[in-house]
C-alpha cells in the first residue's frame, strides 16, 4: 500500500510539474536567460520530488519493524522492541547515505538540515528503545521539525508542502 502511495504522489507531482512547464511553450521571443531560468526551476523541482521519493523509499525499506512496534497496544514485548529498534538504526543509516543532487545547491543547507532531523529522529528512536521505558515524542518532534523545513524547500520551489510522515508511517 505504501509503495502505491508513494508512485501516486510522485505522479501526481509529476503532473503538476508538467502543468506549470506547459504555461512556458510558445515564448521564443523571451530572453535565453528568462529560458534558462525556466528550465532550471524545473531541473529544481523534479530533483526535489526525486530527492522526496528516494527519502520515503530508503525509510520505507526499513521501517517495518518499527511501524509495527510503534502500531501495537504491546509495548511490553521485547522481541518486538528489539526488531524496532534495529529498524530504527537501520533506517537513520540508510539516511545518512542520502546525497542531495548538484540541481539542488541553493537549497542543499535547508535539505541537509531537514535530512539531519529526520536521522537524529530514527537515531534517537533506536537509542530510545535500548531503554525499558522508550519515550518517543522527542524524536517525533525532530521528524516534524524535518518536515516542516523540507516543505518550505517545496513551498519556496512552488510545489505543494508533502508530507513524508504519511508516506512512511500511514
Amino acid at each position: 500500500m505504501r509503495k502505491f502511495l508513494i508512485l501516486f504522489s510522485a505522479f501526481m507531482m509529476a503532473i503538476g510539474l508538467m502543468a506549470c512547464s506547459s504555461g512556458d511553450e510558445g515564448n521564443s521571443g523571451k530572453k535565453k536567460s528568462s529560458a534558462d531560468s525556466a528550465a532550471d526551476q524545473q531541473k529544481v523541482k523534479k530533483s526535489l520530488v526525486h530527492l522526496y521519493s528516494e527519502l520515503a523509499n530508503a525509510i520505507n525499506s526499513k521501517d517495518a519493524d518499527l511501524n509495527t512496534y510503534e502500531a501495537s497496544g504491546d509495548k511490553s514485548d521485547a522481541k518486538m522492541k528489539t526488531s524496532a529498534q534495529v529498524s530504527a538504526a537501520a533506517v537513520a543509516e540508510e539516511l545518512k547515505k542520502i546525497k542531495i543532487p548538484a540541481e539542488l545547491k541553493n537549497q542543499s543547507n535547508d535539505l541537509e538540515a531537514a535530512i539531519k532531523d529526520f536521522t537524529d529522529s530514527y537515531q534517537t528512536k533506536a537509542d530510545e528503545l535500548k531503554k525499558s521505558a522508550p519515550a518517543l515524542d522527542g524524536a517525533n518532534a525532530t521528524f516534524t521539525k524535518g518536515e516542516d523545513k523540507m516543505g518550505k524547500v517545496f513551498e519556496d520551489a512552488k510545489l505543494l508542502k508533502p508530507s513524508l510522515n504519511k508516506e512512511v508511517n500511514g
